[in-house]
Formats: C-alpha cells, structure tokens, sequence
C-alpha cells in the first residue's frame, strides 16, 4: 500500500491491511509463516521551520502482528517466533534535514525515518519493524549444543568423535619444551 502525500493533505488515511507470505521480502535466513495482520492511520503533519519552509511529515500509528521462522544462532534448527507491535513513527521528507557540515543530532532526531518522493510504502515499514522487533541473534533453546565445528554434526541429535579441545598455538613453544624434557 502507497501512502501519498496528495490524500494524506485531504483527510487522515485509515488503513487495514492483511498481507500474505512472500508478500514482504524479509531475507533469505527470514520466512514468514503466518499472514501478516496491520492496522493504523497515517496522517500529514505540517512543520513550519520560518516564513516560506513547510516540511510535510508523514506520522504511522499502528500495530501488527505476524508469525515468522529464523535459523537458530548456534544449531540452524527453525526457530518459530509469534510477532505482535505497536509502532507510532515519523517520516520526513529525505534531505530536508541536510546540513553542509558534520553536526550532533538529539536523540530524538535518532527515531525519524526518511521518505523520497511522493510518499511512502507500508510494506517497508512493516519490513523494518519486523526485523527491529526481532531479537540479533536466537536460539532454539538456551542449552542448544550446536553444531561440531569439524564435522557439522548437529550436537543436540548426535555426539560426535571429533577432538573438541584446539590447542592454543601460543603455548605451542612451552609444548615443544615439554616434550623435549619427557624424553
């Protein structure tokens, strides 16, 4: 769905939406797994910033909830997570916030995003606030094993013979004197 700046300056757009999988490209490691249900409005807030300079941004509120499946961090098992937000964001035209100079920005100037053109897609935002809503790295559970860094056995199914202890190759020299007075 396309928000544009024309209807936004005639009325506050109501918007109730409900996506099917592979609608949103979330990535390759992400699949989404459920439809994804959104609800909100959109609405045009008018900035003035002196006599002849009105920014137009662009002010989501909403929330959705979808179900999605991720690669767990340690064991690459599917990793089922149930995803429900609230958003309340702020877009504002991109570039209208240039400076020719390097400057310091408040942290509220960290939560604006940016559009560019006549308006905005809802399928980007929500793409975005499915990942941020996502945890950087999950596993299937916290005492998942993993995977045997030499032969790629899953640990949680089977054990393997692999050596598991690596020398460190700094103490390689004190081992070499070792050996030398054991004989």
């Amino acid at each position: 769905m396309f928000i544009k700046i024309k209807d936004l300056e005639l009325r506050k757009l109501e918007f109730n939406e409900t996506l099917s999988p592979g609608v949103i490209d979330l990535g390759e490691d992400l699949v989404q797994t459920a439809p994804l249900q959104t609800s909100g409005q959109a609405e045009l807030i008018r900035e003035n910033r002196g006599a002849r300079e009105i920014v137009e941004d662009i002010r989501l509120v909403g929330s959705f909830s979808t179900e999605v499946e991720n690669p767990c961090a340690r064991c690459l098992d599917p990793v089922h997570n149930a995803i429900s937000e609230k958003f309340d964001l702020l877009y504002r035209p991109l570039g209208v916030d240039a400076r020719a100079d390097e400057v310091a920005i408040s942290r509220a100037e960290t939560e604006i995003g940016y559009y560019k053109g006549e308006g905005l897609l809802l399928e980007d935002v929500l793409k975005e606030q499915i990942l941020l809503a996502l945890p950087v790295k999950q596993v299937c559970r916290a005492n998942c094993k993993g995977l045997c860094p030499q032969c790629g056995k899953n640990l949680n199914i089977e054990s393997c013979d692999c050596v598991t202890s690596m020398p460190d190759p700094r103490w390689s020299a004190l081992e070499e004197i070792r050996k030398k007075l054991e004989r």
